[in-house]
């Protein structure tokens, strides 16, 4: 019997989607929505985003823009986005919240860049964590007699090739992240 590599590979799969979510919300000077994702306003007694309760655009590089369908609604997305805490100050007209991206200092950039790596970094342990899970059922399916160990050796062998490959992927969108952002 051999390992299914499978479940692991869509458990690896998993772990670089969450990577790549959680660094869309990084902000770099330019404008994106992406920042706002996981901020929530309170909409009569629900948490819900403000992305399904507003029309966000970019007017401009650095200029984000939210107009709550409900207008009512806009001093509630004003105080969450506040809450958040997301390093800007919203700007409110009475008709639109205006979030303005600051330029990026070179220091502001090294600690982004430090930033990136460290959740990449994090990214990586969660590879190595599936890998080692994976290996521990090897070990057990040879234990138990249902694996040769042959067969062992072979199924730990993919799990590193699978390990590997998905670990150059993360070097790969970190790398590119660090360059974007160094290049603004």
């Amino acid at each position: 019997m051999k390992l299914d590599i499978k479940e692991f590979e869509e458990k690896m799969k998993k772990s670089v989607s969450v990577y790549e979510e959680n660094l869309a919300q990084v902000r770099v000077g330019k404008a994106s929505a992406a920042v706002l994702q996981k901020v929530t306003v309170d909409y009569y007694g629900t948490a819900t985003p403000i992305k399904d309760i507003a029309q966000i655009k970019a007017t401009d590089a650095h200029t984000l823009t939210i107009q709550p369908w409900d207008m009512s609604m806009l001093k509630m997305v004003e105080k969450a986005i506040l809450a958040a805490n997301l390093g800007m100050t919203p700007q409110n007209d009475g008709k639109v919240i205006r979030l303005v991206f600051p330029q990026l200092t070179e220091d502001r950039r090294k600690e982004l860049s430090k930033q990136v790596n460290k959740m990449g970094d994090d990214a990586k342990v969660a590879l190595r964590n599936i890998r080692r899970e994976a290996n521990d059922k090897c070990k057990a399916l040879k234990k138990d007699g249902s694996m040769t160990e042959d067969e062992q050796k072979a199924s730990e062998k993919s799990v590193q090739d699978l390990t590997d490959k998905y670990i150059k992927n993360i070097d790969n969108i970190t790398a590119d992240k660090v360059k974007d952002i160094m290049s603004l």
